[in-house]
């Protein structure tokens, strides 16, 4: 899936489609850090999130780890393929994506980081 992406500090990608939708995923670093992803803990269709807002838990070998909404919006799906197969995050951390939300504001989208700022970002952490 070829994607244009924007990227949150907490590490979760965001990709919007024609329809003002947005998928939601974490990034390769964020998956790294977690290491094997073996269970992930969506929301439920129709709840209403604010930027910066807990979504759920991806819960790994390693550790449990909050993640959350880079844009405020409501969940208009989610991802069922992750509860059978929750190590897809792991393996394609740009194409597993999470939830799906209908975005309130464009101007929210615009303001998350790019790759390459994104790239400097983790570089610098």
């Amino acid at each position: 899936m070829n994607r244009k992406l924007r990227f949150s500090k907490e590490h979760q990608w965001a990709s919007e489609e024609a329809n003002g939708e947005v998928f939601v995923g974490i990034s390769n670093y964020a998956q790294e850090s977690l290491g094997d992803v073996v269970f992930v803990d969506v929301p439920e269709v129709g709840a209403s999130f604010n930027q910066g807002d807990r979504l759920g838990t991806i819960e790994s070998v390693k550790t449990a780890s909050d993640f959350y909404a880079p844009v405020t919006g409501d969940v208009v799906e989610v991802n069922k393929e992750l509860i059978e197969a929750p190590e897809s995050l792991n393996e394609r951390p740009y194409e597993a994506w999470i939830v799906k939300l209908s975005v309130r504001s464009a101007e929210e989208l615009l303001a998350l980081m790019d790759p390459d700022a994104y790239e400097k970002f983790v570089d610098e952490s």
